[in-house]
């Protein structure tokens, strides 16, 4: 029987959602940190569940070929696979989303999924949120609220690394405590950057000019406790040009540094490319379409009339902003899911391509009923959780579609995380 301190040599099986891996121990299933599938390890146990156990490792007995050295610190955000060579991470996480699937959604694919590498695994983030303590600003280590180093991780530029450090500066001139967070975005360039301050409740309004001398930013505002305020001159997003797949078009994205946008620089040419191929010409109806990434790109091609419905204001402004270019084939709705959804007519919907990008929740029951009901000749779903998204595929599985079409993209490389993308249609 395992009991938290006990040791044991394990083989490691597969990699788990979340970036542990199994081993087994007289049946029990163990989750086991910094380790590769087929290593032969010394554990210590942690942690002991009705059904699983948690264990870190003690001694590697047989190394992975694969293994590398993970860097200062793997524990600070993001960090999970950073001891996996980036050649083995993507087909680990074709395993993870592979066995959601089948576990969870009850779909049986025959072969492995193919996952599209990022071009580069450092330097990558168009955007992240990071936290202040006192005046420092890093990254929250993995489970706990203790602040840890962002240039360790290598997920930034050199040139956002040094903003950083610039702003970290501009701190030690406004009252310690009064800014608690950082939202910050980059075009794929890196020639527009953009920072929002998260202040603390009761924290006094910060002077207009405390941040005039912070470097390589174009844009900064802040808000919270009641006080609005931007840095004069700046503007609180920015903009890229995209190619969209092989169609020749070309699609201008504004984003503000709130709005949700797709965070790997590298990947992302490729990822949009692969989405607008999966959606037939047509109608689309494009729900938490964000800043219309996939709505203007595919209003670009000229061969869809596109739908983008977003919720959240921030979103939603930028979306009304990218669609003023294809007013013919591009109208927006800045309402939640659920309640267009609601109002939606079925026959004009029958036929149509739905494309949903929910958040890591995945679709709400409402959501999902109201895509249903409309009963679209195509769902193209891309996700960035496996759980849920296994759990929505089985809904939809069960009432009338079957999988037509799967692969995934590493947008987020030295994590966990897998963005996925599944083309379901109705039987």
């Amino acid at each position: 029987m395992l009991s938290p301190g006990s040791e044991l040599t394990v083989i490691i099986e597969k990699p788990a959602a979340g970036g542990r891996m199994i081993a087994r121990h007289e049946g029990q299933v163990l989750l086991i940190d910094q380790a590769i599938p087929g290593e032969r390890l010394r554990v210590r146990v942690s942690r002991v569940q009705k059904t699983l156990a948690y264990a870190e490792p003690v001694e590697i007995l047989d190394a992975s070929p694969d293994r590398r050295d993970p860097g200062p610190d793997w524990t600070c955000g993001g960090c999970a696979f950073a001891h996996v060579a980036y050649t083995r991470q993507p087909s680990l996480k074709g395993e993870i989303l592979r066995d959601a699937l089948a576990r969870i959604g009850g779909v049986q694919l025959d072969g492995p999924i193919p996952v599209a590498p990022s071009p580069q695994d450092t330097g990558y983030r168009l955007r992240a949120r990071l936290h202040v303590r006192g005046r420092r600003i890093g990254f929250f280590r993995e489970g706990t609220h203790e602040l840890c180093d962002a240039a360790g991780t290598r997920q930034l530029l050199p040139s956002t690394l040094a903003s950083l450090a610039s702003l970290e500066h501009a701190l030690g001139r406004v009252q310690a405590g009064s800014v608690t967070d950082i939202d910050l975005a980059e075009n794929v360039e890196a020639t527009d950057r953009a920072v929002h301050l998260g202040l603390a409740a009761g924290a006094p309004p910060l002077p207009a000019d405390a941040f005039d001398t912070v470097e390589g930013v174009t844009g900064l505002s802040w808000s919270g406790a009641g006080s609005h305020g931007s840095r004069e001159g700046g503007q609180p997003f920015v903009t890229d040009s995209l190619p969209v797949g092989g169609s020749g078009a070309t699609v201008h994205l504004r984003h503000h540094v709130q709005s949700f946008f797709q965070s790997n620089r590298y990947l992302l040419p490729h990822f949009l490319g692969r989405v607008a191929d999966r959606v037939p010409p047509g109608r689309v109806l494009d729900l938490y379409a964000g800043v219309g990434l996939f709505a203007a790109a595919l209003a670009a091609t000229g061969d869809r009339e596109v739908v983008a419905v977003e919720g959240d204001r921030h979103s939603a402004a930028d979306l009304a902003v990218n669609a003023a270019s294809y007013p013919a084939t591009l109208e927006t709705a800045h309402s939640p899911v659920e309640v267009f959804l609601a109002d939606v007519d079925d026959a004009a919907a029958v036929q149509a391509t739905v494309l949903v990008d929910p958040p890591r929740t995945g679709l709400s029951p409402e959501a999902l009923k109201g895509i249903l009901r409309i009963r679209p000749a195509h769902l193209v779903y891309v996700s960035c959780d496996v759980a849920t998204l296994a759990r929505d595929v089985k809904t939809v599985i069960a009432a009338g579609y079957g999988v037509a079409h799967v692969e995934a993209f590493d947008l987020f490389p030295n994590t966990a995380h897998v963005e996925s993308l599944i083309v379901m249609e109705v039987n």
